[in-house]
């Protein structure tokens, strides 16, 4: 699998807090930041924010910081579920933002859309913290997520921080996960394929029907696309329909051309909300 599945329905990820115990705070008395429809800096109680805000919607409430001398700066990633840009701050987050993109149950995503303030329970000091991603289920669930590039624990910070946002969390009917990596080999194929994510690709040179119809049964890639007409046409189309999962394969192993491709979970009626007219 491509992501992992909890039983709540979010995708799996690092254990929040390991070893610390930390105490929390009352949900009632967290309070959530985000930036308004007309720019400015709006503060709601966290209960009554998470049910009435529509946190896909809104802009980061926070920039993300320009360090000198990492490789890897802010940037955007053009979201096939939402058919707009969504911001990214790292390397780690841009992959998350990727496979959270391609699945199916995912209907919106914002960077940063919200700060969580607190007091603290030990120390009596205002504790904030911005989780890097927000993303919206089909069936009403959320998910606030950190996409830390490496699976160690949480630590400080950054896990006290964990402890506070999970049980915020958790009092609304949200999620909150640590994601964690993914595999090197999965994460470069799903790479691969997110360049053939944008509608444009999904019936390149009127291939799509040909395409499926060369995959009704499992088949290598590269007879597959043989088969559905000249191949340098067919590829693109194939590839959109792997990202779609109208057609699926084992992503696990490098893709090439003796990959077996089968018929995918949403085969027939296409991925669930693609922006047909971008």
């Amino acid at each position: 699998m491509i992501i992992d599945s909890s039983q709540d329905g979010a995708p799996a990820g690092l254990p929040a807090v390991a070893g610390s115990v930390y105490r929390v705070p009352e949900p009632g008395t967290v309070e959530a930041e985000f930036t308004g429809v007309d720019g400015t800096l709006v503060q709601r109680r966290w209960v009554e924010a998470a049910v009435a805000v529509r946190f896909e919607q809104l802009a980061p409430v926070a920039a993300f910081p320009v360090v000198p001398g990492r490789r890897w700066g802010p940037g955007w990633w053009w979201s096939a579920t939402t058919g707009r840009h969504v911001m990214h701050g790292s390397q780690a987050m841009c992959t998350q933002l990727m496979f959270l993109d391609r699945d199916p149950r995912v209907v919106g995503l914002s960077a940063r859309p919200v700060r969580l303030i607190w007091r603290d329970p030990d120390s009596g000091r205002v504790l904030t913290w911005v989780p890097q991603l927000f993303a919206r289920y089909a069936d009403g669930r959320a998910l606030l997520a950190n996409c830390p590039a490496a699976t160690a624990p949480a630590a400080g910070r950054a896990e006290r921080g964990a402890a506070a946002l999970e049980a915020a969390c958790e009092a609304v009917g949200f999620t909150y996960r640590r994601l964690a990596p993914p595999e090197k080999v999965v994460a470069a194929n799903v790479r691969w394929l997110a360049g053939y994510r944008h509608p444009r690709h999904r019936d390149a040179g009127g291939l799509e029907q040909a395409v499926l119809e060369a995959f009704a049964a499992p088949r290598s890639l590269m007879a597959g696309a043989a088969a559905a007409g000249e191949v340098l046409t067919a590829l693109p189309v194939l590839y959109h329909a792997l990202w779609h999962g109208r057609l699926a394969a084992d992503l696990t192993r490098p893709l090439g051309e003796h990959t077996l491709v089968t018929p995918g979970p949403t085969a027939g009626d296409g991925k669930r909300r693609e922006q047909q007219e971008s």
